[in-house]
């Protein structure tokens, strides 16, 4: 049975550097995550002068527990100890996704089509930057939101960061 509130199982590394480090190590722990049975929601890589954080979330349609978040940190721990793709020190942690999920995808977007999510551009539009309302449907250039009683139509392109958001009231 899976739990609502986001997990971590963390583990220190120590590996050495690469360029496009975000997307290599998608690329690395996507497939692994898939053949486990787990969607890679999001991933982020937080440099530090000592020790740096790769963090992931994972989902499934059953949800995520803590047995799941330490399964996957084991088995992308291994993948990262062989392919040592993070420059120094680090620390994995691997969390469900939280009632606010990162939405990164056409296929997030779809799934969570008639849910409220919030916005933000990569550069404002006529002054603004961020949009909290409905998700009302997502086609090839991108989504569509009501806020505030109107349609919003945002571009794939426009989009710097997407969540899920709680229902107010």
């Amino acid at each position: 049975m899976g739990l609502d509130g986001p997990f971590s199982f963390v583990k220190g590394h120590t590996v050495a550097v690469t360029t496009s480090l975000r997307e290599r190590l998608m690329s690395l722990i996507e497939p692994l995550l898939a053949s486990l049975g787990y969607e890679l929601v999001e991933l982020e890589y937080v440099p530090g002068r000592r020790q740096g954080l790769v963090r992931i979330y994972i989902d499934r349609h059953e949800g995520i527990g803590l047995e799941d978040c330490e399964r996957a940190s084991h088995e992308v721990s291994a993948l990262l100890d062989t392919t040592d793709p993070v420059p120094g020190a680090y620390a994995l942690e691997v969390s469900s996704p939280g009632f606010e999920r990162v939405l990164r995808t056409r296929a997030h977007f779809e799934r969570f089509t008639g849910s409220r999510v919030h916005v933000e551009l990569v550069a404002p539009r006529a002054g603004r930057r961020r949009y909290t309302g409905s998700l009302m449907g997502v086609d090839d250039d991108g989504i569509h939101l009501e806020v505030d009683r109107e349609r919003v139509d945002i571009p794939f392109g426009e989009i710097g960061r997407a969540r899920l958001r709680e229902e107010v009231g």
